[in-house]
């Protein structure tokens, strides 16, 4: 069920079909502390799963933003969750952000605070295997040193670069996009040879919206980048359109062209979103995941999600249609079959964008049970 290799057509169009988790949350904090907040999240493909990393208070016994991370093969089941980075000498780690290199170690980049001025700022972590981080093994205790530098940017210093420092490899560079909230209203771009200093590079985007992820694609010789953006939860009760999702996109990894929508919230359970990533398997945006919660405290997130399926439709002689109630994962979604009897019918399934009609023939279903869609010629979807 899962969306095809990605289409740069329908995202222009913003022609998407989007289906909700039907867990609400899909993960939630663990319960063996009093601190209990999980968000930001951040996902990397391992083997044939995914390893996702987060910020949170992960069931934690104090209310300090530490980086956790558990696997998974399917977005079903997560294992081995625990702590990464400690706050070691700042008291926060948070909002990360990581990149896999071809030989599998890892960088990521997280917000810290607070620096020497009391504010906060980009901190990198490198690990060559996943399991020792600047040369400790996890979890490891962050350091002033390990932030970030820039040069080229007067407002860096003295900046509040909260929530917004997405890095992405490309070409032998490293890119940084970031926001700062004492220059509102612009989203910019540096780059380094290493992910340590940057040099200021300009203008990404105008807008007060947040960066948190950023995906290239190649298509037909063409390069894509694909950014996720959200309105800061925490800005106050009055905030608008903490609830709401965004994208944007680029040809050349520097300026943005204008935000479209993503689904956003669903009620008041995930009203106030504070960070959202795509999660993506090779040349796929299999969906995206998203941090929110009740309430403006970041202090009650869990970690939710939608995913980019193709769309099934069940018809009956009658004329009567029925359509998944939501997915189970990257890969499934959850028909309730009418009256929760045996069904008999047509099934139809069209493409990630809800509209292109891939395959259609008869089915029969019954209540509890599981069904799998299989390539075949001239038969199956995709």
């Amino acid at each position: 069920m899962a969306a095809g290799a990605f289409n740069p057509e329908l995202w222009e169009k913003s022609q998407l079909h989007w289906v909700s988790d039907v867990r609400m949350p899909l993960l939630a904090p663990r319960m063996g502390g009093a601190f209990r907040n999980i968000y930001a999240p951040s996902a990397i493909e391992e083997g044939s799963g995914w390893r996702l990393f987060y910020s949170a208070w992960d069931g934690s016994d104090s209310g300090c933003d530490l980086i956790y991370s558990a696997t998974t093969p399917d977005f079903i089941d997560f294992y081995d969750r625990h702590t990464v980075i400690d706050n070691g000498e700042v008291i926060h780690v948070s909002n990360v952000n990581v990149q896999k290199m071809p030989d599998g170690s890892l960088h990521m980049l997280a917000t810290a605070w607070p620096d020497a001025q009391r504010m906060n700022k980009p901190i990198h972590f490198f690990s060559p295997d996943g399991k020792t981080w600047n040369g400790s093994p996890e979890p490891y205790g962050a350091k002033q040193k390990d932030i970030v530098t820039m040069n080229g940017y007067e407002g860096y210093k003295m900046g509040d670069l909260n929530g917004a420092n997405v890095l992405l490899h490309d070409q032998g560079k490293f890119f940084l996009y970031f926001s700062n909230w004492k220059d509102m209203g612009k989203m910019y771009w540096a780059v380094g040879d290493t992910p340590t200093s940057f040099q200021f590079g300009g203008l990404s985007l105008e807008t007060i919206h947040a960066p948190n992820d950023v995906k290239k694609f190649s298509v037909a010789g063409k390069d894509w980048y694909l950014m996720a953006l959200h309105k800061k939860g925490d800005s106050g009760l009055g905030v608008k359109d903490a609830d709401k999702l965004w994208y944007s996109l680029s040809n050349n990894g520097k300026t943005f062209g204008p935000e479209q929508r993503m689904p956003g919230a669903h009620d008041e359970m995930d009203r106030y979103i504070f960070a959202v990533a795509f999660l993506t398997r090779k040349d796929r945006v299999l969906g995206m995941l998203y941090g929110a919660g009740p309430s403006v405290g970041c202090d009650r997130n869990q970690i939710f999600a939608y995913w980019l399926q193709k769309r099934l439709q069940l018809s009956t002689r009658s004329g009567a249609e029925y359509e998944a109630q939501g997915a189970l994962g990257p890969d499934r979604q959850w028909i309730k079959l009418p009256l929760g009897q045996p069904f008999e019918g047509t099934l139809n399934v069209f493409s990630e964008d809800g509209v292109r009609p891939l395959w259609t023939g008869p089915v029969k279903l019954a209540p509890g049970g599981v069904y799998q869609l299989k390539p075949g010629p001239g038969k199956a979807p995709h």
